[in-house]
């Protein structure tokens, strides 16, 4: 009995690392818009589901392949972050911060109507479903395991483009101090623009694994779009390391606690923890300093 309940909390556990992987990557575009922006963008998770219905559309409604869909949802995302900073974020750069979540809060209500009265609220899919991984006793989403290493590699690929290239070194620089900027010679608009289409592109990239996981509809970045708010918090606001931890932990308890009681009450308790957090160390676990 006692090697049942073993296999079965590690099953628990490495599909919690399997979460972890897709909520890091969630996390990674919102923090580095924030480490170079200085905005959170409220609406980022209704990106995602733009992505999700770009992919749903191009797939079933225009016959296009699942692949060359995706491509074009992420490529149509990564655009839609760009004109949202030109038009939305750039205006209020100087204002007050609750000005700026306000306004990216409107984008947020806005996004989620127009997809309503486009699309109505019909649950829909892409009709594709991956086969699960059997291992023993143990079972994992097969879509869950090409997330986590889509996600794993994306973020590998971001974190080698921030430490060898000259963009990245820009965008690393200016996260940590913004009066680097006249010095090297950098043009802030350009590297706005950049971080915003990166930050877009990875959303873009979340909803390609999302869709093959989840039904698309208005809400659904509710379902994720707290949750990707709180991880960024817990790791620190702009630290891209501290999101990664953060997502990691948080994917644990949701998973075992879910293993232990119910996946809701997995939920409750990764909550109970993050508010624990923000009594002892507001600024996050590994906040940056600014």
């Amino acid at each position: 009995m006692d090697s049942i309940f073993d296999i079965f909390l590690l099953e628990a556990v490495l599909n919690g690392v399997l979460l972890g992987g897709l909520l890091a990557l969630l996390s990674l575009g919102l923090n580095l818009i924030f480490g170079v922006i200085d905005v959170v963008w409220i609406c980022y998770a209704e990106l995602v589901m733009i992505g999700m219905y770009g992919i749903w559309w191009l797939h079933t409604q225009q016959g296009l392949p699942l692949p060359l869909a995706m491509v074009i949802s992420i490529s149509m995302v990564a655009a839609c972050g760009v004109l949202l900073h030109q038009y939305v974020v750039s205006p209020v750069l100087s204002a007050e911060p609750i000005n700026q979540l306000l306004v990216t809060g409107g984008v947020l209500f806005f996004l989620q109507a127009f997809a309503t009265v486009l699309f109505g609220v019909e649950f829909r899919n892409v009709g594709f479903r991956m086969p699960s991984l059997n291992l023993g006793d143990m079972s994992f989403s097969g879509a869950r395991l090409v997330a986590f290493g889509v996600a794993v590699a994306a973020i590998g690929g971001m974190w080698w483009f921030l430490r060898n290239t000259y963009l990245g070194t820009a965008i690393r620089a200016i996260s940590q101090d913004r009066g680097v900027m006249p010095l090297m010679g950098v043009n802030a608009r350009q590297i706005y623009t950049l971080t915003s289409a990166l930050g877009g592109g990875f959303a873009g990239l979340a909803a390609c694994l999302l869709v093959l996981q989840y039904d698309v509809h208005p809400a659904i970045g509710l379902t994720f779009g707290p949750l990707t708010f709180l991880i960024c918090v817990l790791g620190g606001l702009g630290n891209l390391i501290g999101g990664l931890v953060a997502a990691f932990v948080f994917a644990q308890f949701i998973s075992v606690g879910g293993f232990f009681l119910q996946l809701e009450w997995g939920y409750v308790i990764a909550f109970v923890f993050f508010i624990a957090v923000m009594f002892w160390k507001p600024e996050g676990l590994l906040s940056k300093r600014r």
